[in-house]
């Protein structure tokens, strides 16, 4: 049994850390806890940042995973703005990189989370050259949108995946022009493949957003300082006020590799390799959120998941096995996004490769059906567009690992609950 002598330390102040240590007060953990934030903001939840806030449909203080009275309310020491320099696995302790001050644990839990991957092309240090991944970013980037809006402004979107998407729909929700540049020949490609990713490109056409396709970016240019257009590596130039890099991220492994932790193969996502009790190579420590690359019993494969659900889901289960829990996290991966008038929920993993059939259930046209990527009839992910209260039925299915009918699966009067086993 855990005793209250014991000290806890939580490194990294995301929605995955902050559940971490509700979680832990919630099981009846006595012992310290100290939770370590590298941004001076409290713990919040990314979505709203590329979603609401962004669009100044949801308040400030609604990202926030909890009041800030909470932490002392419930004896969790909170250190915003700190950082952590250095691990000593043998002597079981975290170095402050401010002070050089030093912390025992008994267990630690990495929840370091992910960061932009940046541009590495001439230009990239204009003013006007943004990333999205913090509360401060957001916030900045709401004031850019707002001015491109007004002036007619134009943005450039390198990378047209859900995070470049969503501040698509953001931006001409502002009145901003904008181009999208991306390497593959659709948006999400790679994620949703090609008859998918078309239908979200129709709908950002439709809202008066350009696609460049087969392209990337090689250089920004300016003139005093600030941004004036944005070059492809195919003689193509776009007129920009702006330009954002939404090119994917890349887990903040660094603390981890140092202290001699191991990684996961950065051809398969990369990040802190564990167990699927989340513990590292490492018995005293622990991995969650986007930094975690964790076994998956389901898909008989590694995951790494940047996506919020498994912040919200990761970091409690990783909070339990510290506990001495026994519990295996399996949870089935899940997104959403919203886009002008679409709304969509994505649950499950199905890799280019993985599936050998899409069924659609419901009508593409309208934007109102579910879509399944199958293999030999089972399925192994389900994105429901526009209909909703199907979530729970789509991860049976999914969990079931049986064959189903796929005419069944297709017919929008056959109930999914029938069809799982």
């Amino acid at each position: 049994m855990v005793d209250a002598d014991q000290t806890f330390v939580i490194v990294g102040g995301g929605l995955a850390g902050a559940k971490a240590a509700e979680t832990l007060r919630a099981e009846g953990f006595t012992g310290r806890v100290i939770l370590i934030c590298d941004e001076r903001d409290h713990p919040y939840e990314r979505p709203p940042l590329s979603k609401g806030y962004l669009l100044g449909s949801a308040e400030r203080d609604s990202v926030f995973v909890h009041e800030p009275a909470w932490y002392a309310r419930h004896d969790v020491e909170l250190h915003l703005g700190a950082t952590v320099a250095a691990i000593d696995r043998a002597a079981r302790t975290v170095r402050f990189g401010e002070d050089g001050t030093t912390v025992r644990y008994d267990k630690l839990l990495l929840a370091t989370g992910a960061e932009p991957r940046r541009l590495d092309i001439p230009g990239t240090d204009l003013v006007g050259v943004h990333h999205l991944r913090r509360l401060a970013h957001s916030e900045r980037l709401k004031g850019v949108l707002t001015s491109l809006g007004r002036d007619n402004g134009h943005l450039v979107i390198a990378g047209a995946g859900w995070i470049g998407l969503e501040i698509a729909a953001a931006a001409r929700h502002y009145g901003a022009e904008v181009t999208v540049v991306h390497r593959g020949p659709a948006p999400l490609h790679s994620v949703l493949g090609p008859e998918l990713g078309q239908l979200f490109a129709e709908l950002h056409r439709e809202h008066g957003v350009r696609f460049h396709f087969g392209a990337s970016l090689t250089e920004i240019t300016g003139q005093d300082g600030m941004v004036l257009a944005a070059r492809t590596d195919d003689g193509e130039e776009h007129p920009a006020h702006a330009v954002l890099a939404a090119i994917g991220a890349a887990p903040r492994t660094a603390l981890a590799e140092a202290a001699g932790l191991e990684l996961a193969d950065p051809a398969s996502g990369g990040g802190v390799l564990v167990d699927e009790r989340l513990r590292t190579s490492d018995p005293d420590i622990y991995a969650a959120g986007d930094v975690a690359s964790f076994p998956h019993a389901l898909f008989s494969t590694r995951l790494r998941v940047e996506h919020w659900a498994n912040a919200l889901n990761g970091g409690p289960a990783a909070a339990r096995a510290m506990l001495g829990r026994d519990e295996i996290y399996d949870r089935v991966p899940y997104f959403f996004t919203d886009q002008y008038d679409l709304g969509m929920e994505y649950s499950g993993w199905a890799p280019p490769g993985s599936y050998d059939q899409v069924v659609i259930r419901g009508d593409a046209g309208k934007r109102e059906f579910i879509a399944f990527w199958v293999r030999e009839g089972r399925v192994l992910a389900g994105m429901n567009v526009n209909v909703w209260d199907v979530t729970d039925p789509i991860q049976a299915l999914i969990r079931s690992r049986e064959a189903v009918d796929t005419e069944a699966l297709a017919d929008p009067h056959v109930r999914l609950e029938s069809l799982v086993a």
